[in-house]
């Protein structure tokens, strides 16, 4: 029982820090209305393609996004949009809160 809470966690630790980055951010919203061409991802958050890849690739590995084949293109999408319920749980005031917690530390 204590294996599977624990690897249940090891999961979720997993998706939170594939969350944890803004250029991923910024690729689940650009993919937010659909299915999209890496050709067009590579210049909506301005890297370079290799760079893009490793993204979705963390991205793909837990689950949070899907691919396919489309000829000569690798087209993405969002396996569940639940996954923005997550995201949109940090409001703006839940940050900061935070933020104002982490500068009582800090001070």
């Amino acid at each position: 029982m204590r294996l599977q809470i624990e690897n249940k966690n090891k999961f979720k630790a997993k998706v939170f820090k594939a969350l944890s980055d803004p250029v991923r951010l910024d690729i689940l919203d650009f993919l937010r209305d659909g299915e999209k061409c890496v050709c067009k991802i590579v210049p909506h958050v301005n890297l370079i393609q290799p760079v893009v890849s490793r993204h979705l690739k963390i991205l793909k590995d837990c689950g949070i996004v899907t691919n396919r084949k489309d000829g000569n293109k690798r087209l993405y999408s969002i396996t569940n949009s639940q996954i923005f319920k997550i995201i949109e749980g940090i409001t703006p005031e839940i940050a900061d809160l935070l933020a104002e917690k982490m500068l009582e530390q800090i001070i």
